[in-house]
């Protein structure tokens, strides 16, 4: 049966009213317990609500403000990392064609924990261009996307100073090809012309 010892003991009459202090009755050694139990969950408890309170302050500390000069560099690169972002964004926007892949960032960590983009670079290619005009698109292209932020970096200038180069080449030999076919169809004209004269007195002579 499962009985407790409380519920199943009741003194006998030989037994005194007032138990002694070292009395092993069930009574008295459940009493015993219960008081000796009392203040170790006690202790416990407050053990428990102290590491709850530590822990909270551990992550109040973590999360807390920062100090003046922390909030000032977290603030520049805050604004660093948009400015850098919308400088790539507008290459690759103006860029077209030239864009040959996504944007790659350098990244910096600020007092917060959090990592900030203070650099970055976008890819370009010059190929394709099979014909001067293809060319001269390109470099085109590529100058547009070079140029494109409000504040092109030296590394944009420089980049765009080559287009420019490039697109000077490709239109001198388009020139060149221009004036080449213009002797093609000068000469066309003239040997035309030629036999044409030819053909006048070749007629002639036949008909004389």
């Amino acid at each position: 049966m499962n009985i407790s010892s409380a519920q199943s003991y009741s003194p006998s009459l030989l037994e005194p009213r007032e138990h002694s202090a070292g009395c092993q009755c069930p009574g008295c050694c459940k009493k015993g317990l219960e008081e000796s139990a009392t203040p170790l969950s006690k202790e416990s408890n407050e053990t428990k609500d102290e590491s709850k309170e530590e822990k909270s302050s551990k992550v109040e500390k973590s999360s807390q403000d920062l100090s003046p000069s922390e909030r000032q560099q977290v603030s520049q690169l805050q604004q660093r990392d948009s400015e850098v972002r919308a400088h790539e964004a507008a290459h690759i926007a103006a860029g077209g064609a030239a864009i040959s892949g996504a944007a790659s960032f350098t990244y910096q960590k600020g007092p917060d924990g959090k990592l900030y983009a203070v650099g970055g670079e976008v890819p370009i290619s010059s190929s394709g261009g099979n014909t001067p005009e293809e060319k001269i698109a390109i470099a085109k292209q590529i100058q547009a996307g070079a140029l494109a932020p409000a504040n092109p970096s030296p590394q944009d200038l420089k980049v765009a100073s080559s287009a420019a180069v490039m697109e000077a080449k490709a239109r001198q030999e388009l020139s060149l090809e221009n004036q080449e076919e213009l002797k093609q169809k000068a000469a066309n004209t003239y040997e035309e012309n030629q036999n044409s004269v030819n053909s006048h007195k070749e007629q002639k002579l036949l008909e004389a």
